[in-house]
């Protein structure tokens, strides 16, 4: 008996530190990504703004763009918007990987992405591309590419799945979509896992265009340990580790550290005595908390 006592000890302390070490693991690959984001909020996207994404790409002749159209209904037309507004900002070759489910597994393919010096990932249904890529080599393929030195680069669904945990844009209280939420309850917000290139905030896009404070605080309610970015149309933040710098027109707002969050069951409810809420604007930085 005690034997077998021993023995399930010595398992659990193998298991232990076989956790211990994919953590360290997991945390050396995400401070080894040299990589950065540019995630913009959607709306129209200016030639100045688009000129700040080239330049912090610091192309080589031999450089190739790739888009990820898979959010859009209408993958073709996001893909030749974003190519004729880019190819007057740089000469160098710009392609269209639509991957679907039986293309998620090609070799080839996901090369040519984890190679890109920059992928971009277009507007549209954030739930509709990571349906196809989650899981999948692509998935892995966009994780290499960051950690090899590429930038990651979408705008208004491809800003949403960025963040580990992604808001989707449903309410699971309201059965009609709205993208505005018009009460703070809590357990209304629903999210599903993103790409996790930015796993210690949650992004949302259109964020004053739309009025999407509400949101983002039932997001703060349900992830009080993360922080809340809003990035308003027009917008851009520039992600280097846990450095945030904003490009634009408009604004980011910052929300991070609820304190006293009180639920109430019977109307699901809500209630906090404070918490921290910045605004910043082009040129201006901020710092993730690690």
């Amino acid at each position: 008996m005690k034997h077998t006592y021993q023995n399930q000890i010595q398992k659990a302390a193998q298991i232990a530190f076989s956790l211990f070490l994919i953590f360290c693991f997991s945390l050396a690959n995400a401070q080894k990504s040299k990589g950065k984001l540019f995630i913009i909020g959607g709306g129209n996207r200016s030639d100045q703004l688009m000129q700040q994404l080239v330049d912090i790409s610091q192309f080589k002749k031999t450089d190739y763009i790739v888009v990820l159209p898979m959010s859009s209904e209408e993958p073709d037309s996001a893909y030749i918007y974003f190519k004729d507004q880019f190819k007057r900002l740089t000469p160098n070759p710009i392609v269209m990987l639509n991957f679907d489910k039986t293309t998620v597994q090609n070799p080839k393919l996901n090369d040519s992405l984890q190679k890109a010096k920059l992928i971009f990932i277009s507007g549209g249904d954030q739930a509709r591309f990571m349906n196809v890529v989650a899981n999948t080599p692509v998935y892995s393929s966009i994780h290499k590419a960051f950690q090899n030195g590429s930038i990651i680069s979408g705008s208004s669904a491809g800003a949403a799945v960025m963040s580990e945990n992604m808001i989707t844009g449903n309410q699971k209280l309201e059965k009609e979509y709205s993208g505005t939420f018009e009460t703070i309850r809590y357990d209304n917000l629903e999210t599903t896992p993103g790409l996790g290139l930015v796993t210690n905030a949650i992004i949302d896009q259109h964020f004053l265009v739309r009025s999407r404070f509400n949101r983002l605080i039932s997001a703060m309610v349900e992830f009080p340990n993360l922080t809340g970015i809003g990035i308003d149309e027009s917008t851009a933040i520039i992600v280097d580790g846990n450095n945030v710098k904003v490009v634009g027109e408009s604004e980011v707002v910052v929300m991070k550290k609820p304190i006293g969050i009180q639920k109430y069951p019977s109307k699901k409810l809500i209630s906090l005595e404070s918490m921290q809420m910045s605004m910043y604007v082009a040129g201006q930085q901020f710092k993730l908390d690690k």
